[in-house]
């Protein structure tokens, strides 16, 4: 494969057991990079296992003071100077397009398994753990790819030197023979400890990643409560064990690069001496000697190929380890091979929760936990509401229209579901581009920024478009919205999902960071502007929820009473007292209490 061909059509379905046999997939899925590389490899170390009798014969020639054969003899070193600058090169070449399309796979399977699983993909997974595996890990597998053809080359070329050397001189060609195993495999009681040291560093990395990570996604909040300095000095800590860690595994890769630095020179002596004998013995010429010294020097070329990819296993078991861990992940249950002749429309109900939402209406929740809310949400959305799900087979799914959201394709699923989350991302761009998202078409971008009230934000932003037009459309939005106020940002997210227009849309919040006047704006224009379509609101603000056609208040996780707010408030000492935040002085419920339900899951 060419790299102007990349992204892939169909990265695959990679084998994700273990780390080892994620890496076997990945290799067989390159077989003909591979290859190519190894021939490439094969031509480069060939020519220059093969200079060492063109010097011979030159050294030779010139001691036997034959101008033919010196003529000879420099003919076939340029020749040979030409195959190994081709064929370097060309490896160079093959070796690193290996590197990249081997890593734009991974990167593709890493992108289509974070689209799969949306947000429920940093609940299962640490958010440091897949920032490490979509840097570092990605970077580490590619590099034992890329190796592997230099090291088969290496190989081949080695036993064929070895070979070769025992028919031209037996009795050197045989102590080279026996030597070079030795020094091959000599470094092997060294390579568990230094696996072992290599892998400790990368946890130690990991650790520290996740820490920094979980400090910058929370730095606001440790500024306003003045622990930066605490998480600083934990992260100082942390820092310092992985340059420990990387100081004793670099010792030992040090000491497997002096092992194969001293034996190929004890063996060139012994070479050295032995053929020195044997050329005042007058059994080999001085081209001879030159010959073999000039071989054995070449071993020194493939050996350090052999520690590389000893050294570039040592760092990508353990990287392919974690890549597979994240790739394993899926959704609690499989997708069906068509999709529906039509989106399936009507009510959305969990039978968990027993929560139902009328098709066509603005329908409320009130469930006091906020983390609660968010696992409603998501499970709302179509996703597991936690890990332990999964392990049970995941919960019952969310039917929409008599439809189980599961067994939808994904895509589909969220044409017809969209959930709002609590902390909503802002990519970096126009604001014209953060509004360009696939969309039903019936509402606006200027009606849905209007019904989330984005009227000071397009204000501002008009005044830094980016040609000076004045037109916020063409103002740009730092990544995560930076640039903007915590309120603005959540309303030009409102204003993106309204412009979605799903056959249902759940929100989690969505107004929790603008004051009352706005928020009670906000609740007019959505209500208006939702009008037909079914709105699912988790909040317990009372503006929204005054609004709402109906109001259904969750107890540990189940429907307790449904009815409007005013009811509610009037009826249920509970719900009043998550609402107004006042303490419940009757927990008990009253028998006039409306419409109280029990657990229905």
């Amino acid at each position: 494969m060419h790299i102007r061909d990349l992204p892939h059509t169909d990265p695959g379905v990679p084998d994700v057991r273990t780390g080892g046999a994620f890496l076997r997939w990945l290799c067989a899925r390159q077989v003909g990079g591979q290859l190519a590389a190894l021939a490439w490899g094969l031509l480069n170390l060939g020519g220059i296992a093969a200079s060492p009798l063109a010097v011979g014969l030159a050294v030779q020639a010139v001691v036997d003071r034959d101008g033919g054969r010196l003529l000879l003899a420099g003919g076939l070193v340029l020749a040979l100077g030409v195959l190994i600058a081709v064929g370097g090169v060309m490896l160079h070449r093959a070796a690193v397009t290996n590197w990249i399309t081997s890593v734009a796979r991974m990167q593709q399977l890493l992108a289509r398994k974070t689209t799969e699983l949306g947000a429920a993909m940093t609940r299962r997974v640490a958010a440091g753990e897949i920032a490490a595996v979509s840097t570092g890990d990605l970077e580490k597998i590619g590099w034992f790819v890329e190796a592997l053809s230099r090291f088969g080359a290496s190989a081949v070329t080695t036993a064929g030197l070895c070979a070769a050397l025992a028919w031209y001189q037996p009795a050197l060609g045989a102590l080279v023979a026996l030597g070079v195993p030795v020094m091959a495999l000599a470094v092997l009681p060294l390579l568990p400890p230094a696996i072992r040291r290599a892998d400790a560093q990368r946890d130690k990395a990991g650790q520290a990643t996740e820490l920094a990570s979980d400090t910058v996604a929370g730095l606001r909040v440790l500024r306003g409560i003045g622990g930066e300095e605490l998480f600083l000095g934990r992260y100082r800590t942390a820092s310092q064990e992985v340059r420990r860690a990387a100081v004793r595994s670099a010792r030992m890769w040090s000491l497997i690069s002096a092992v194969q630095v001293l034996l190929p020179g004890l063996l060139l002596l012994a070479v050295v001496w032995y053929g020195a004998r044997l050329a005042l013995d007058g059994t080999i010429g001085v081209g001879d000697l030159v010959t073999l010294y000039s071989a054995v020097a070449f071993l020194l070329v493939p050996l350090r190929h052999f520690e590389e990819i000893a050294q570039a296993y040592a760092f990508a078991r353990p990287s392919a380890t974690r890549t597979a861990r994240v790739l394993a992940q899926h959704r609690p249950a499989g997708e069906p091979t068509e999709a529906p002749a039509a989106a399936p429309a009507g009510e959305l109900h969990d039978p968990v929760s027993g929560l139902t939402a009328p098709a066509g209406r603005l329908t409320a929740v009130v469930c006091g936990d906020p983390d609660a809310a968010g696992r409603l949400a998501e499970h709302l959305g179509g996703h597991p509401s936690s890990a332990d799900d999964d392990a049970r087979g995941g919960p019952p799914s969310v039917v929409l229209g008599g439809t189980p959201l599961n067994a939808l394709p994904r895509d589909a699923a969220r044409r017809a579901v969209l959930v709002h989350d609590k902390d909503p991302m802002l990519l970096s761009g126009t604001l014209g581009e953060l509004l360009d998202v696939p969309a039903s078409g019936r509402v606006g971008a200027a009606q849905a920024l209007a019904a989330a009230q984005c009227g000071d934000v397009l204000t501002a932003l008009a005044q830094a478009s980016a040609d000076d037009s004045g037109d916020p459309m063409r103002a740009h939005i730092t990544e995560r919205g930076r640039s903007l106020s915590g309120g603005q940002r959540q309303r030009l997210a409102l204003a993106r999902s309204l412009v979605t227009d799903p056959e249902v849309l759940v929100l989690d919040e969505p107004t929790s960071a603008v004051d009352a006047h706005t928020e009670a704006r906000i609740a007019d224009g959505m209500r208006e502007l939702r009008s037909g379509r079914t709105t699912v609101v988790l909040t317990s603000s009372p503006l929204l929820l005054d609004r709402a056609d109906e109001v259904v208040f969750l107890q540990e996780g189940t429907v307790a009473a449904r009815a409007t707010h005013r009811e509610l408030l009037h009826l249920h000492p509970a719900y009043r007292a998550v609402v107004t935040r006042a303490p419940d002085p009757e927990p008990a419920m009253s028998a006039g209490r409306p419409r109280q339900e029990g657990n229905t899951s």
